[in-house]
């Protein structure tokens, strides 16, 4: 740092963590301190598409040191010219790299090692995520000195915003020329949840300073029985009748694993009874009802909108459930004549039964609704929506057994990934899962691998025609979509 050149800090932040207090509370660090100061924000955008970020300057010298000179500040960082960035996700991190904001010569790097996914890693048919290992090693390489650690598990811990555990972080970084007591003093002084704060304040400072420059060490858990987890999953979905087939499966896959003189609990089991366990709790309107009615839920909604005891919360669900959805509870003789002719209106051109629906979930008569739904779970496994998935499943596991490798296997296995989602997402994601079913479940394990990935990669499915042409198979059949016309309302100017 220039001592002649003002401090430079940004810092992003996502929405609710309190990216804007942190900026204030280092404003009134320096002005505290004599010191001349200036913040400005940029607002991110909605749906995670970007952080605020806020600009922070303060000089190094006091007013008494300038001999009445005011320094002109600026109102934005410069790229490069950074001697502190904040980042409170480690993806916020490295798009400030990206931007050139962060240099390797001059930027300390402060940032979380947690990840709050963007809108595009969620829209990605397959796992879209970023891989973290990837983001920390460009981070690492982009900047003087990393500190990185899991803010969002701090702030949790202390019973904190992620602001406080920052502004730990930003102590204990010794950019700014301010003690540890001159920053709890400006906690102290907010007067709102004090004791929380200061606790995630001293959590980030010792985690920070234990990093070293580095990622702040972290005990590795041991690896989880996904088995067991699974049970418990499939029990609290349906009950332990429905647990005890679950176990039946996954013996399924242990046998055809030591039928291939493989270790009954190795990968096929493990990766096999991880996304049996998912598809056995498949998303229904029963299963939504019970989630949305759950004590946990409510704790958690006043927790994120930070309403405080005796604070009136009003919670409305805006749900839209289709014929679909409502179909899936009936019995099979009765669900497939109205599907049917649900199908028939949508061939004809009419847009899918829906309707639209705005509970109020905190009042008696709304939570009583979700709790009467959410009370059909006996009757759940007589539905056309359960017999439907069973059958999936067992033509799944059948596949599996009749496997001539390992390798075809546990690729078979892999393919439950593609089963997900609801509505138009999940029908599209069943009709290439049993597009793979049919026609290369006795193919070579890359052929299985290459399209189930090409599958995942993109949701207009051209790359997975290539990928099953390319496998001997025949491409999925081209669906008519029927012209929609719209009556002209009002005079076009």
């Amino acid at each position: 740092m220039n001592a002649a050149q003002p401090i430079t800090i940004l810092i992003a932040a996502l929405g609710g963590e309190g990216g804007g207090v942190l900026a204030e509370w280092l404003v009134e660090l320096a002005v505290r301190a004599g010191h001349p100061a200036q913040a400005t924000s940029i607002p991110g955008v909605a749906q995670r598409t970007g952080a605020t970020t806020y600009y922070v300057e303060i000089h190094p010298h006091r007013h008494a040191e300038l001999d009445g000179r005011t320094p002109v500040m600026s109102l934005s960082p410069v790229p490069g010219c950074l001697d502190l960035m904040v980042a409170s996700e480690l993806l916020e991190a490295v798009r400030a790299i990206q931007n050139g904001y962060v240099s390797a010569e001059r930027t300390r790097l402060v940032c979380s090692t947690h990840r709050t996914l963007t809108t595009f890693e969620k829209l990605a048919p397959g796992d879209g995520r970023y891989d973290s290992a990837r983001l920390l090693d460009v981070a690492r390489g982009n900047s003087r000195t990393l500190a990185a650690f899991d803010v969002d598990a701090t702030a949790r811990e202390a019973g904190t915003v992620p602001s406080a555990v920052l502004f730990g972080a930003i102590a204990a970084s010794g950019v700014l020329p301010f003690d540890r007591k001159a920053f709890e003093q400006v906690v102290r002084d907010s007067g709102r949840g004090v004791e929380a704060s200061l606790k995630g304040f001293a959590l980030a400072f010792e985690r920070c300073q234990a990093a070293g420059g580095t990622v702040a060490a972290q005990v590795p858990a041991p690896p989880p029985d996904l088995v067991a987890l699974g049970e418990a999953r499939v029990v609290e979905f349906q009950d332990a009748a429905y647990g005890a087939l679950y176990r039946a499966r996954v013996e399924r896959l242990r046998t055809v694993a030591r039928r291939f003189g493989a270790d009954g609990d190795g990968e096929l089991v493990r990766e096999g009874a991880r996304y049996l366990a998912l598809w056995m709790c498949f998303d229904d309107v029963i299963r939504v009802a019970d989630l949305k009615s759950r004590a946990a839920r409510y704790a958690r909604v006043a927790t994120e909108s930070g309403a405080r005891p005796g604070d009136l919360l009003r919670i409305a669900d805006h749900l839209k459930p289709g014929l679909v959805e409502l179909a899936g509870l009936l019995p099979a003789v009765l669900a497939d004549p109205l599907l049917a002719w649900d199908s028939r209106r949508r061939h004809a051109g009419a847009s899918p039964l829906a309707w639209r629906m705005n509970l109020r979930t905190d009042t008696i008569l709304g939570f009583l609704a979700l709790r009467a739904l959410a009370a059909l779970r006996p009757v759940r496994r007589f539905g056309q929506r359960h017999t439907e998935e069973q059958a999936l499943i067992e033509q799944w596991l059948s596949a599996i057994e009749a496997a001539p490798s390992l390798a075809v296997a546990l690729e078979l296995a892999l393919c439950a990934r593609m089963v997900k989602g609801y509505g138009e997402t999940n029908a599209r994601a069943k009709e290439n899962f049993r597009s793979i079913m049919n026609h290369l479940k006795s193919s070579d394990p890359a052929a299985i691998r290459s399209a189930r990935e090409a599958a995942l990669a993109e949701a207009s499915g051209e790359t997975f025609d290539a990928a099953l042409v390319q496998a001997g198979a025949p491409p999925r059949t081209v669906k008519a979509v029927p012209v929609r016309w719209m009556k002209r309302t009002g005079s076009i100017t």
